[in-house]
């Protein structure tokens, strides 16, 4: 090769960039695709979820986050033992409106779940009583066998915090929590929609439990801090943080 002729190299042309979407957005994507093509209106039904996994390749569990993550964003509704339902179209403006007013208050509901969960926790671990704490493993057992059988755990979930807010003997904060109990089921449901959470939260979970279990008031604050923290780590808030982040930026 003569002096300083360099080698052809083949062009980039063929490289795509990697795929940054996890599987379960995907496989909404192609949800609402389907949506779309197949001209569905709200109030339809789509396919089983058997049937779903079966045609997208795709194990039911997939495809049960998928529509878990349409359904908080209030695309779909899943009712059990029934079906999938369409509840809005993906381009229907009271739909987008609808996200945009659940992506700007989940931040204020986190929030406020720290502040009064944490200290729920702390007085539980000092006021808890046996029949409390058997309250709390039935719970934890409910939302074991739920994820057992490929559930989200989210009933279990809801039993465990109420038992935390009765061990915690303050009339008031449980009136509080009362208030809240709607906005926060949306923020349970997000979050254990999330790939992988639901034996997440449940190992963090117990680790709130045995820390009341223990009295250590300190140790329940901050086990419940860190479950709540988890807790913030989901889709929609990520998606908020992203659409900022390219505002910024553009």
């Amino acid at each position: 090769m003569p002096a300083g002729q360099r080698a052809s190299r083949p062009g980039t042309d063929a490289l795509r960039a990697p795929d940054r979407l996890r599987l379960y957005e995907q496989l909404a994507a192609r949800l609402l695709d389907y949506v779309e093509v197949t001209g569905l209106r709200v109030g339809d039904r789509l396919p089983s979820e058997r049937d779903l996994a079966d045609a997208l390749k795709v194990s039911r569990a997939s495809v049960r986050q998928a529509t878990v993550a349409l359904e908080v964003r209030g695309t779909l509704e899943v009712r059990h033992g029934d079906g999938i339902y369409l509840t809005s179209l993906p381009n229907d403006s009271n739909h987008l409106m609808e996200l945009m007013t659940q992506r700007h208050r989940l931040p204020a509901i986190l929030e406020a779940r720290e502040a009064l969960e944490t200290h729920l926790a702390a007085l539980a671990a000092a006021r808890r009583t046996e029949i409390d704490l058997g309250a709390m493993d039935r719970a934890l057992d409910v939302m074991a066998a739920d994820i057992d059988s490929g559930g989200f755990g989210d009933e279990g979930d809801r039993l465990f915090h109420e038992a935390v807010t009765r061990a915690a003997q303050s009339p008031l904060l449980a009136d509080f929590m009362a208030a809240l109990a709607v906005p926060i089921s949306e923020t349970r449901r997000s979050s254990l929609g999330e790939p992988g959470r639901p034996p997440r939260s449940l190992r963090a979970h117990h680790q709130i439990l045995e820390a009341i279990r223990r009295g250590d008031a300190p140790g329940a604050r901050q086990a419940m801090r860190r479950h709540v923290n988890m807790v913030a780590d989901i889709g929609l808030l990520r998606w908020s943080a992203a659409q900022q982040d390219g505002k910024h930026t553009g």
